[in-house]
């Protein structure tokens, strides 16, 4: 399969988190907690920043099955955009971040939304897919 894996400063994986790069590569930065049972792909890139929380039972599929009607979907391509996370990010319990999606600086996703879109930065989403249900006050610390 391939890629890589780096994991920043203070970063905290938990146990049954799985990182699987195939072929790309995942970036954990600084002072991020993924929590049990997360699974976090690399097919086209994930880039997380820092102070991110990531709950459990989250995936980042930073890929994409193509489908065509006359064609096996076993047989068919991938596309893989990447999936990008901004620093001070807080992503609930069972979240979905499907691919081509940047999750911006202070997002906070609530607990089983499916990002389908680029958010907004300190928007605060939720739902199936996730729409826009307030913002957040930006943080006065530096990343």
């Amino acid at each position: 399969m391939g890629g890589s894996i780096e994991l920043g400063r203070r970063t905290k994986i938990h146990r049954g988190v799985l990182l699987w790069a195939y072929g790309g590569k995942i970036v954990i930065g600084d002072n991020c907690t993924v929590n049990p049972y997360t699974i976090i792909y690399g097919h086209g890139n994930t880039i997380i920043g820092n102070h991110v929380r990531i709950a459990a039972h989250v995936v980042i599929i930073p890929a994409n099955h193509q489908f065509v009607r006359d064609e096996l979907i076993s047989q068919q391509s991938l596309t893989a955009k990447g999936v990008t996370i901004g620093d001070d990010v807080w992503i609930g319990a069972g979240s979905i971040i499907l691919d081509g999606v940047t999750v911006q600086t202070g997002c906070v996703v609530a607990a089983g939304s499916v990002i389908t879109k680029t958010t907004e930065p300190y928007g605060m989403y939720a739902g199936v897919p996730a729409n826009k249900i307030g913002t957040r006050k930006a943080s006065t610390h530096e990343s």
